[in-house]
């Protein structure tokens, strides 16, 4: 039929002369859809080859400037033609709130020489009782305290995913007004407290986001403590299918790299160091994550932590050393993640640790194969490897456990500690150099 429809337009070209006849490169052209051709998912187009790239940067780019308004104008621009990349110049930045990553856009920075830099934090005693779900807070003392900076809000019973993070959005006087409810009551009684700190990179309600080669340096010493639910130098919440690539983060008062809620994240080639709590903190549901070739090095807790319900994850190729508990720590509903090839070294108490968790919450059917555990419990005596709980059917394979050390040196004094009330477990050719290769204490003996 196609042939035949062609056909009959070059004979009526024919027909009616010169002036309506059609050229060779005319006819040749057909501009039909590719049978390969497919619209995006949430979208009524097909992908393009070329997209909104922005450059920001203090001088020679798009966007002028050295602080988060700068980044953010650029992100909040390629977000609004949906999609895109910003480039970040190489420099320094000053963060006064987070930079609020938006769907389907890249933020690409010169691995080592982009720098986001967390201002000094200020910190207040709240004057008045906040209340749940309000949005202002009124400070005893304002000083510091500014529209568009962000702001943390708890108290000693609001913690975890009850402190507040937000921005502020307006003041007057000492009340300030922010863009998010509180998520509890932060009473006066319970010493509530505002602070002018937050994560450094932020993702919320996003899919498709990407950061690369970006640093941030959290500046610790002058910043009030975040915890790793709300915060992190770099922190997710329900921000799916995001890719962290090549990042370093350091000195945050907090954790380096934490995401809760987020199905399929992956972070590759990152470094997270001298962070004053948790190294890389996946949790609170996220599944399928993927960790590889990422180093979490002397923060002041774990290198890596899988927080709650961390399921169906791969962590390979890390080290995670120097760590001032745990090099690795599973718990609670973790379960079904392989852990390969990792060096886990040097770190102050057990290199691997398994929660205490009771049977329908413990982290069961984890594969443990192929890692170096070393010379762990720098703190004092430790197992290379520690069970608790009434875990069940987790797989040790091939791991080498070992203290390298001079002997009168050696704190991993043990190689796998398996506790009362641990289930089945299989080990299999695991290379064990230890004064007590083996502690089983379960009343029915290896399992």
């Amino acid at each position: 039929m196609k042939t035949t429809v062609r056909l009959s337009i070059l004979l009526a070209a024919s027909l009616l002369g010169p002036a309506c006849s059609l050229s060779a490169s005319e006819i040749a052209r057909d501009f039909s859809p590719r049978p390969d051709e497919r619209q995006l998912p949430t979208a009524m187009h097909s992908a393009m080859t070329e997209l909104p790239v922005i450059t920001v940067g203090a001088e020679d780019a798009d966007v002028i400037g050295s602080d988060n308004r700068a980044l953010q104008a650029a992100v909040d621009y390629v977000a609004n033609l949906g999609r895109g990349v910003v480039e970040i110049r190489e420099g320094e930045y000053l963060m006064h709130d987070s930079l609020h990553l938006r769907s389907h856009v890249t933020v690409r920075g010169t691995k080592g020489k982009t720098i986001l830099r967390k201002a000094d934090s200020v910190v207040s005693a709240l004057a008045l009782d906040g209340d749940f779900g309000e949005q202002q807070v009124t400070v005893e003392n304002p000083a510091g305290f500014e529209v568009g900076y962000g702001v943390a809000v708890w108290d000693d019973r609001a913690g975890g995913f009850h402190t507040t993070v937000a921005r502020i959005t307006g003041r007057n006087k000492n009340t300030f007004s922010i863009n998010k409810p509180l998520m509890a009551d932060c009473m006066v009684g319970n010493n509530a407290k505002a602070a002018t700190v937050f994560p450094v990179i932020s993702a919320y309600d996003t899919q498709g986001v990407r950061i690369e080669n970006v640093t941030i340096d959290g500046h610790k010493g002058a910043n009030a403590h975040l915890n790793g639910c709300r915060g992190a130098g770099i922190f997710l919440y329900r921000a799916f299918g995001t890719v962290i690539t090549d990042c370093t983060v350091r000195d945050y008062n907090g954790d380096g790299i934490s995401f809760q809620q987020s199905n399929d994240v992956t972070v590759l080639g990152c470094l997270s160091e001298n962070n004053a709590s948790l190294g890389i903190h996946p949790g609170s549901g996220s599944q399928r994550p993927v960790v590889r070739n990422c180093t979490a090095r002397r923060n002041g807790t774990d290198g890596l932590f899988l927080c709650w319900r961390v399921r169906h994850g791969l962590f390979e190729d890390n080290q995670l050393e120097f760590n001032g508990r745990f090099g690795i720590s599973i718990g609670h509903k973790d379960s079904d993640n392989l852990l390969q090839r990792n060096v886990v070294r040097m770190n102050e108490s057990n290199g691997i640790f398994f929660r205490n968790e009771s049977l329908g919450m413990a982290p069961h059917r984890n594969r443990i194969e192929d890692n170096i555990i070393e010379n762990n419990g720098t703190d004092g005596g430790a197992a290379g490897i520690r069970i608790r709980g009434r875990t069940n059917d987790l797989v040790f394979r091939k791991n080498v456990i070992r203290d390298t050390r001079a002997e009168s040196a050696r704190t991993q004094t043990t190689g796998i500690l398996i506790e009362e009330n641990v289930g089945k477990i299989t080990l299999d050719e695991n290379t064990i150099e230890a004064a007590k290769p083996i502690d089983d204490r379960r009343k029915s003996g290896p399992g």
